[in-house]
């Protein structure tokens, strides 16, 4: 059966349920009372203070049983030994007290028998278990039939195997509502788990792109410094305004709000490419592109052309859209085969809308489509 991990709580808490279930399931054993006051009437002899002696340890055995099964921190919910061994010892010994009140006090003893059916049932697979309240069950009923002085109690027949189906059932269904719990958590993990893969995902995407324009624009300046120094200024303050907009990104990215646009995106490859003085050749209109594939392609646009400024080498980089697809295309040297994260995020981002990216060398240089 399912394996259940139950957290402790602090013992002062006064809606503890496991306290409330614990005393709940050992009020039951006020029906031992019965063999208790018939050795109580015999207590003149030998047999009724055994019968009394038998049936205070029975109690005992079964309340220990039941309170390490609901105490205990692992395990399932109906399954208390770790060891078969163990449970048929708890069970046979179980036993061998209820036939000894029987034996000492009579036939009121044998209201033992639904406690070691429950204990059955608590203590051993399905499989193993009914067969066994079965035995016990006939075992109290039959010898109501032949013990002399006994008689028939069709009762004890019924309450043995209804407490043993009652705590069966108490078991399937405690049994479903974890596996629901299970598959919650795993999802909650999944869920986490995805969470993190796309905010580690997107923060290399944004500083990947910001950065990489930051590198090219600071390097500029330094050549410009004694060559052109108003140009020179003019691009330190973009790389103000750079920063600025990638911390803005980030932080928009852990707020969880970052919306990219499609025309934002090539406005910023006309800049980067301005900067790192590699021509651009790019739509002067998104007019054609579905509203659903939008920031797929601006991600496109971005990872491309950064991977163009940073690796290519080229003297020129061409952006294409149309309804069905993006691509961004140079005349450098091409890739070296290895993709990177931002081709592997881009790939889990096309999947997700049916899209395809698309590799493939040009002669010269390189093209990356998104194909939808």
């Amino acid at each position: 059966m399912t394996t259940v991990t139950l957290v402790s709580q602090h013992p002062d808490q006064l809606d503890d349920p496991r306290r409330w279930g614990s005393l709940f399931a050992l009020v039951w054993l006020f029906y031992l009372l019965n063999p208790l006051e018939a050795g109580w009437e015999k207590r003149d002899t030998l047999a009724g203070w055994v019968g009394i002696a038998a049936t205070v340890a029975f109690a005992l055995g079964y309340a220990a049983i039941f309170l390490l099964l609901r105490h205990r921190r692992e395990g399932s919910p109906f399954r208390l030994p770790t060891r078969p061994g163990v449970a048929v010892g708890a069970l046979v010994g179980l036993a061998a007290l209820g036939v000894v009140v029987c034996a000492a006090v009579g036939q009121p003893g044998t209201a033992t028998a639904v406690y070691v059916a429950v204990s059955c049932m608590i203590c051993l697979p399905s499989r193993y278990a009914w067969p066994a309240v079965v035995a016990v069950a006939l075992a109290a009923y039959g010898a109501g039939l032949v013990v002399a002085g006994w008689h028939e109690d069709r009762g004890i027949l019924f309450g043995t195997l209804v407490a043993a189906l009652a705590i069966w059932g108490i078991a399937q269904a405690i049994n479903r509502n974890v596996e629901v719990l299970k598959v919650r958590e795993e999802n909650a993990r999944l869920a986490l788990e995805d969470e993190r893969n796309r905010f580690a995902r997107d923060l290399h995407d944004i500083l990947g792109h910001s950065l990489t324009v930051i590198t090219v624009k600071a390097e500029l300046a330094q050549k410009l410094l004694g060559v052109d120094l108003e140009r020179a200024k003019n691009e330190v303050a973009d790389l103000e305004r750079l920063s600025r907009d990638a911390l803005a990104d980030v932080r928009r990215a852990v707020e969880g709000y970052r919306e990219l646009t499609l025309p934002g995106e090539l406005a910023r490859a006309r800049m980067a490419l301005q900067a790192a003085e590699i021509e651009a050749d790019l739509p002067n209109s998104t007019d054609d592109v579905p509203g659903d594939l939008r920031e797929l392609f601006a991600w496109t646009v971005r990872e491309g052309v950064t991977n163009v400024i940073r690796h290519s080498g080229a003297r020129r980089c061409t952006v294409r859209l149309s309804a069905t697809s993006a691509e961004v295309a140079d005349d450098g040297r091409g890739s070296d085969g290895v993709p990177g994260n931002g081709l592997t995020g881009l790939r889990e981002r096309a999947a997700v809308v049916g899209a395809t990216v698309v590799i493939r060398a040009l002669d010269p240089g390189f093209s990356l489509k998104v194909v939808a």
